[in-house]
């Protein structure tokens, strides 16, 4: 499992019964995860007294109870800034236990020798595209969500790398990568968070487990001749990291030599001093570099 235990900004407090009790810098939530099967006792006070609290609706859905939050927070992980908000659904805007991955990313941009491009897909508010920027690397930050685009460019003003070299782009990003695949535009590393389910612009419907194949052999196009790396997020329960792993070594190592790891993505829990899983991640990376 990659810990995600660099943090100060953010603690994961406690969890059980399918809820989480989180610190996000001075305020706390209280929100659903279905990781947290088990039934330990709640002892922390700080349960029955967050600041916000996203609950279940019988009927599907929910909502926050958030009369004590601001609309807006910053908080920091290292030299990265981000703006929390609560959203109508249970996210924040942050996922805290990619952090690993930011490490990954910064450490792997900094010690190469060269100019580094990095393509970012389905790329939310760009954390990992501030982290990229951060290290020295132009990026392009590709998602079809408007309004999470924006949000991106309001990280990377916080983080003050508003002005490093990135293009933000409202797209599909399977069409957005075919198209660059045609005007033969290379990148040296390629991020992407693909999400579980959804619908494209036209209708389409994304099924991880069904597109998943064929959005990742896909983007091995848009690759450079010597790319670093490549890592992918997933948050599909059914998925395990080795799955990962056996597509990434199919496709990009296959092609470029080097290596693929795969993990749990983890988070420390105060409480208990034991780890709540919260995904998995692959990465492939370059083992010449």
């Amino acid at each position: 499992m990659w810990v995600s235990e660099n943090w100060r900004d953010y603690e994961l407090i406690d969890c059980s019964e399918g809820e989480k009790l989180e610190r996000w810098g001075s305020y706390t939530l209280v929100r659903p995860d279905p990781q947290a099967i088990w039934k330990t006792p709640r002892l922390d006070r700080r349960w029955n007294t967050a600041d916000g609290r996203y609950s279940r609706s019988h009927s599907g859905g929910g909502s926050w109870d958030k009369a004590k939050l601001p609309e807006s927070w910053q908080i920091s992980y290292g030299e990265l800034r981000f703006n929390v908000k609560p959203m109508n659904f249970k996210h924040t805007g942050i996922f805290p236990e990619q952090a690993a991955n930011w490490d990954f990313i910064m450490r792997k941009i900094r010690g190469s020798d060269r100019p580094v491009s990095v393509l970012n897909l389905f790329a939310y508010t760009g954390a990992a595209t501030v982290a990229a920027l951060a290290a020295g690397a132009s990026v392009c930050h590709v998602d079809a969500a408007r309004g999470m685009v924006a949000w991106a460019r309001e990280n990377a003003a916080a983080s003050g790398v508003a002005d490093r070299p990135v293009r933000w782009i409202v797209d599909d990003c399977a069409k957005f990568v075919e198209r660059e695949i045609r005007r033969g535009r290379r990148y040296d590393a390629i991020i992407m968070d693909p999400p579980s389910y959804g619908r494209g612009p036209g209708g389409e419907v994304w099924k991880l487990e069904d597109s998943l194949w064929d959005f990742v052999s896909l983007t091995a196009g848009v690759l450079s001749d010597d790319p670093l790396f490549v890592i992918i997020n997933s948050y599909t329960t059914g998925l395990a990291p080795s799955v990962l792993t056996y597509m990434s070594e199919s496709i990009f190592t296959r092609r470029f030599g080097g290596k693929s790891e795969s993990a749990e993505l983890g988070l420390p829990v105060t409480a208990s001093g034991l780890c709540l899983p919260a995904g998995a991640a692959c990465r492939w990376e370059n083992t010449a570099r």
